[in-house]
């Protein structure tokens, strides 16, 4: 799985109203279960929580990568938020977060979460990736540099 189709446009919301950790969850964990017509928002928000308490996902400056593992999703998923005036996240460095890609995995799916997790590692090393993809204005022009960035990775390797 590539992360543009983990990430897809209809899973990309651009403009978050959100302030704090807490707020980012609901808003893109509703996000979600709106365009995947799911009715688990509680188990997810659970999943991303657990997580959380065992040490912040946000692990880079403006940057957080919530992830949970629930086996109310049947695959993978993300959903990336962007923000523009940036979210007190309890970073490990203190500093707002204006990114957010959320992921959820199944149980089942651990490998493939780790290897997806190493990928955006790398995109995320990239600092014109960050500066690309924070100044989008819709879905589809944040996908496209998703895209674009993964496919450069990918002719590296």
């Amino acid at each position: 799985m590539f992360l543009y189709d983990l990430f897809p446009p209809q899973l990309i919301k651009v403009g978050l109203e959100a302030e704090d950790k807490d707020e980012v969850f609901e808003e893109l964990v509703a996000y979600f279960c709106q365009a995947q017509r799911s009715d688990d928002r509680e188990e997810l928000l659970v999943a991303l929580k657990d997580r959380e308490l065992k040490m912040s996902t946000g692990i880079r400056k403006g940057i957080a990568v919530p992830h949970g593992q629930t086996n109310v999703v049947e695959r993978m998923y993300g959903v990336l938020g962007i923000s523009k005036g940036g979210i007190d996240y309890d970073a490990l460095d203190g500093e707002p977060v204006y990114l957010v890609f959320m992921i959820l995995t199944p149980h089942k799916d651990s490998e493939q979460h780790l290897r997806l997790l190493k990928r955006l590692t790398q995109l995320l090393d990239n600092g014109d990736f960050f500066r690309d993809l924070v100044v989008q204005k819709d879905a589809q022009g944040a996908s496209g540099v998703i895209k674009k960035y993964e496919d450069i990775l990918i002719s590296l390797d």
